[in-house]
């Protein structure tokens, strides 16, 4: 009896531990990691290829702004190192003066004032010199005013040349308000070369009053003078005249804004063309 008992007992057993053993072989093939799939090569169409230009482009035209703006930079130093210049004798030929613009000339002569032009209004240019000036400068340089533009005869020359002898207030244009900086005679003056200026693009053509360009071909039929035009540097001791020195370097140097345009489009395009041709997310 106790031997049958023990035998069913041991049936009972093994049953119980087939069945957890069938649970855990259930399991363990459960979790499983299924079979590795080889994912499938990333395939770009002609068309998305094409596309991937755009980015590409503008971020080469950002790199090339970066180029020139460093250029333009270095162009303004220079020019504005011509200024500092020792003066050079006028050449020969004046024609060589077009390749001169920002370097400082001498040239002897005298004023022709009857014929004396304005061009304007401009604001007063200042720099170190002025500012040694004292108060024959000081007294003057508020508010706008005008560029006195006059033909300057060469000495032993055949040629007229333009001066901008420089800035006068408002109410200086008439010259017997400032009979004393009206010099006469032959005197040596030292100059900076400065060409003709295209009219800008929303400015009537000159007919009559004050200039609002430096357009030198247009001055110069008025005045029947050669197409040249100086710059007169400050004189501290010319006493109820023009404010010489009235040259600024004005090159276009907008290449900065460019920069980021194109950088901008750069970095917005070649995300759209990872986004879309890429992961292919759709919008």
């Amino acid at each position: 009896m106790n031997f049958k008992k023990f035998k069913e007992f041991s049936r009972l057993m093994f049953n119980v531990n087939a069945l957890k053993s069938s649970r855990n072989n259930f399991s363990k093939r459960a979790f499983v990691e299924p079979p590795s799939v080889p994912k499938e090569k990333l395939q770009i169409s002609g068309f998305g290829k094409f596309l991937f230009l755009i980015p590409v482009t503008t971020f080469s035209l950002g790199t090339w702004q970066v180029k020139r703006k460093f250029w333009k930079e270095n162009l303004i130093k220079e020019m504005e190192s011509k200024l500092k210049m020792d003066p050079l004798p006028l050449p020969d030929n004046l024609d060589d003066l077009y390749n001169m613009e920002y370097q400082t000339v001498r040239l002897r002569g005298h004023f022709i004032h009857d014929k004396e032009l304005f061009l304007g209004p401009r604001s007063l240019i200042t720099s170190e010199d002025h500012k040694s000036g004292g108060g024959v400068f000081s007294q003057k340089s508020s508010g706008s005013g005008y560029f006195v533009i006059t033909p300057f005869k060469l000495e032993g020359r055949e040629e007229t040349i333009l001066v901008n002898r420089g800035w006068v207030a408002r109410n200086q244009t008439n010259p017997n308000t400032r009979k004393e900086g009206q010099i006469e005679g032959t005197i040596e003056i030292d100059g900076i070369v400065r060409l003709s200026e295209t009219r800008p693009q929303f400015s009537p053509e000159h007919k009559q009053g004050p200039f609002l360009y430096r357009d030198v071909p247009k001055m110069c039929a008025l005045t029947n003078a050669d197409p040249y035009f100086i710059d007169i540097k400050f004189d501290k001791n010319l006493k109820n005249g023009p404010i010489g020195g009235q040259t600024r370097v004005t090159l276009r140097n907008e290449h900065m804004s460019y920069i980021i345009t194109w950088y901008s489009l750069s970095a917005f395009t070649g995300f759209l063309w990872w986004r879309q041709i890429v992961k292919r997310v759709p919008f």
